[in-house]
C-alpha cells in the first residue's frame, strides 16, 4: 500500500464486509432502530466492491480478496429492483440474497484477515440539524 487513503478505503471496505458477514441479529442489533435504505446499503457495498481493483493494484489487497470481493458485488448486482426498496432491516429478514452474501463477505474476511468474525462498524449517527 503507497498510499493513506488507499489504506482508507481499506479499513472501510473490511468494516463493512465485517458488518456484512455478521449474523442477521447482529445486523439488526447494529441497525439499533435506524431505518436504512436497502437501495442506499447496496450502492454503497457495490462502490466498495468497485473500487477494490483499483486497491489491488496498488496492493492494498491481493488478488484473491479481489475475486472475493467481485463475487459479492456480483451477488448485489442480482438483487432485484423490487427487493431493493425499503428498509435494510425488512430486507435482512425477508430477502435470501443477504444470506447468501453473508458467507460471500465471510471468506473474504476469512481470505483477509484469517477470521471472519470482526468488529461490526460504529454505527452512523444521524444528523440532527440542531447545532
Amino acid at each position: 500500500m503507497n498510499d493513506l487513503g488507499d489504506a482508507r478505503w481499506r479499513t472501510l471496505t473490511l468494516r463493512f464486509m465485517a458488518l456484512l458477514a455478521a449474523d442477521t441479529r447482529d445486523q439488526l442489533a447494529w441497525l439499533g432502530g435506524r431505518e436504512l435504505e436497502t437501495e442506499s446499503v447496496v450502492e454503497e457495498l457495490k462502490f466498495f466492491c468497485r473500487i477494490s481493483e483499483g486497491l489491488t493494484e496498488r496492493e492494498a489487497f491481493e488478488p484473491k480478496n479481489l475475486r472475493d470481493l467481485q463475487a459479492i458485488g456480483r451477488r448485489l448486482g442480482e438483487i432485484d429492483a423490487a427487493c431493493r426498496v425499503g428498509l435494510w432491516g425488512n430486507a435482512l429478514a425477508t430477502d435470501p440474497a443477504w444470506d447468501e452474501i453473508r458467507p460471500l463477505a465471510r471468506q473474504f474476511l476469512l481470505t483477509t484477515l484469517g477470521d471472519w468474525r470482526q468488529p461490526l462498524p460504529r454505527p452512523v449517527r444521524p444528523h440532527t440539524g440542531d447545532q
